[in-house]
């Protein structure tokens, strides 16, 4: 059955939207959804705070958060009132499962959430359950929002469409698309965030989109959100009159956003209340830090404002004897927010990997270095890099655009939350033009914030449903190779380096394959296998078949898979046996490698599943 309509899903790091838009309709429409805002109350919210709450089983009375669709399993809530109940029970609250899902720390399906919480481990939940559970609620919520609009939607006639950040590895977008389809969303396709805002602003801007960008732009995604900051780079170029947009570099996964600033504006209020004689303790600082997140919010979207009050509830006889006060001005919050995380600083001054103990706590690894825009200004330089590797990329940018020390974009896209602030959208311009020798790139008009992943991302799938409307050629965001053991003599004190064949080039596109010619590779059959994955932002120039001759110095290394190879007939169990490598880049946007036996018919799927430790 072709599809009639597309689902355009974000599963944000902080909060998750969907945006519904008919084959032959007009622009994609956000979908409101219905979510807990209190016990009794529920109320349609154009996000969904991606925040699920575990209550104690005597916390509230049973049937206190009916939905639309009936109660969550177990009596978990999801959405508005799960965050700001949280907030005062963080034992109890699930947030930035998303970061979770992509932490090679830990593995994805382990009941580990809430982190460092005292909850018995049979009352946690995983990060996959997680996002299965938001993606469930996402969505019972727009079905229910369609019915209330007088659609009766049935998903088997849709194109759906979740997005991921362009920085997710291939286990961590595997797992999204695998929790899409547990929630009952079916076989997804994914698209990176980045692309689609671009999709979104290029179907808000209509026709004046090609009069935004022309051939030789080079446009940046600048993307910081609640929990992420994430990087895109699309080269603009003509090839028969017709504008050819490629997504030409990606950046690192950095968990770095808002909720930084937020946790720096409580810090430096908290040390104001304590320099007037008022203690904080720990459940107030977690009161205190959503207190200065909405500020931050009111303050930045009113520039009117000089400061606004802070209530945070006071311990005493009672459960909450009163409130202390204080205020987040407006000098504090751009000292902390713009000079702070968005600094002026140089182009050469690059992120600090920070102090590596010898023991530290297991968790989310965030950012060491919190100014973003010494990230910015790595990954505009390992842009460069990158680039410069691929005859194919070079060609799309120009020559002009290889000869300074980065890649200086001509024109930037914002998206996200953060950048709904004037000022930090007029720094990041600042520090482009500063590092461009005066030359200021132009801000691209008409971007939305908060909405435009989930609209582009159902902008996205009409344009695959109908074939038309513009297409950014991306495909795969960073080269992947697997590792190779070396064939060579034993010598004492000496162990050679591991090396890696490329199986996956940078840009291999959806729908299309590969066979690695030229390499004798072998299996050892009938007996447990490691294979070791790994992956490179900055080798475009990398081919199938290429080898590193050092994978653990020039690559990074993403997956260590374990694997039960079963026997070939005729074959020993434990001896080698010949293969060739066949990778797939399937229409849904996830990775496939095969090795196939050269002298039978018997093959064995090798699947990103298991982190390495």
């Amino acid at each position: 059955m072709s599809a009639s309509f597309c689902l355009g899903i974000d599963l944000g790091t902080s909060n998750s939207a969907v945006a519904l838009a008919a084959i032959d309709g007009a622009a994609a429409d956000v979908l409101p959804l219905a979510q807990a805002v209190g016990p009794g109350r529920v109320d349609d919210r154009p996000t969904l705070a991606s925040a699920l709450y575990l209550p104690h089983p005597d916390e509230f009375p049973a049937g206190s958060f009916p939905l639309p669709w009936g109660a969550a399993p177990g009596g978990a809530i999801i959405g508005q009132f799960a965050r700001d109940h949280g907030a005062l029970v963080p034992d109890r609250l699930v947030t930035s499962a998303k970061s979770w899902l992509s932490n090679p720390q830990i593995d994805p399906r382990q009941a580990a959430l809430p982190w460092g919480s005292d909850l018995p481990s049979g009352d946690k939940l995983s990060a996959f359950e997680c996002s299965r559970r938001y993606l469930d609620h996402l969505r019972e919520a727009a079905l229910a929002a369609a019915r209330a609009q007088g659609h009766a939607l049935d998903l088997a006639e849709a194109m759906v469409v979740l997005t991921v950040p362009a920085s997710f590895d291939e286990v961590a977008r595997a797992l999204t698309a695998e929790a899409a389809e547990a929630a009952g969303l079916g076989r997804v396709t994914l698209l990176e965030e980045p692309l689609a805002a671009f999709y979104a602003w290029a179907a808000h801007a209509g026709r004046d989109w090609r009069s935004q960008v022309r051939p030789g732009d080079l446009v940046l995604v600048c993307d910081v959100g609640g929990g992420t900051a994430d990087f895109s780079l699309i080269a603009v170029s003509e090839r028969d009159g017709e504008l050819d947009l490629d997504r030409v570099s990606v950046g690192e996964h950095l968990l770095l956003g808002g909720d930084n600033i937020d946790l720096a504006l409580a810090h430096a209020l908290r040390a104001r209340l304590e320099a007037e004689g008022k203690a904080i303790g720990p459940a107030q600082f977690l009161s205190l830090i959503q207190s200065a997140s909405r500020a931050k919010v009111t303050l930045f979207e009113d520039e009117s404002l000089t400061e606004v009050p802070i209530a945070v509830p006071s311990r005493g006889s009672g459960l909450f004897a009163g409130t202390i006060s204080t205020r987040l001005d407006r000098a504090t919050l751009l000292q902390i927010a713009v000079d702070g995380f968005f600094a002026r600083t140089a182009l050469d001054d690059q992120p600090k990997a920070g102090r590596r103990a010898g023991l530290r706590e297991m968790g989310l690894p965030y950012a060491a270095d919190p100014v973003i825009s010494k990230h910015l200004a790595r990954f505009l330089t390992r842009s460069l890099e990158n680039v410069r590797a691929s005859a194919a990329l070079s060609e799309r940018v120009g020559a002009a655009a290889l000869q300074g020390s980065f890649l200086a974009p001509t024109a930037v896209l914002f998206n996200g939350g953060m950048f709904k602030a004037p000022a930090l959208r007029q720094r990041v311009l600042d520090l482009l033009a500063d590092w461009s020798g005066g030359i200021a790139p132009r801000e691209l008009a008409g971007f939305q914030p908060d909405l435009a992943v989930a609209k582009g991302a159902a902008e996205f799938g009409r344009i695959r449903v109908t074939g038309k409307g513009i297409r950014i050629k991306a495909g795969a965001a960073r080269s992947y190779y697997i590792g190779l053991e070396s064939s060579m003599p034993a010598i004492p004190g000496f162990t050679p380096p591991l090396k890696a064949l490329c199986v996956v080039p940078q840009g291999m596109e959806e729908g299309s394959e590969v066979v690695i010619e030229g390499q004798d590779l072998a299996l050892l059959a009938g007996q447990t296998a490691d294979f070791r994955f790994f992956a490179s932002e900055v080798r475009s120039g990398d081919t199938p078949g290429s080898l590193v001759e050092d994978a653990e110095r020039d690559l990074d290394e993403i997956s260590l898979l374990e694997v039960d190879l079963p026997e070939v007939e005729g074959v020993p169990p434990g001896h080698p046996v010949p293969v060739q490598a066949n990778a797939v880049v399937t229409e849904l946007g996830t990775l496939e490698l095969w090795m196939k036996h050269t002298r039978s018919d018997q093959r064995w799927k090798i699947e990103f599943q298991v982190r390495t430790e």
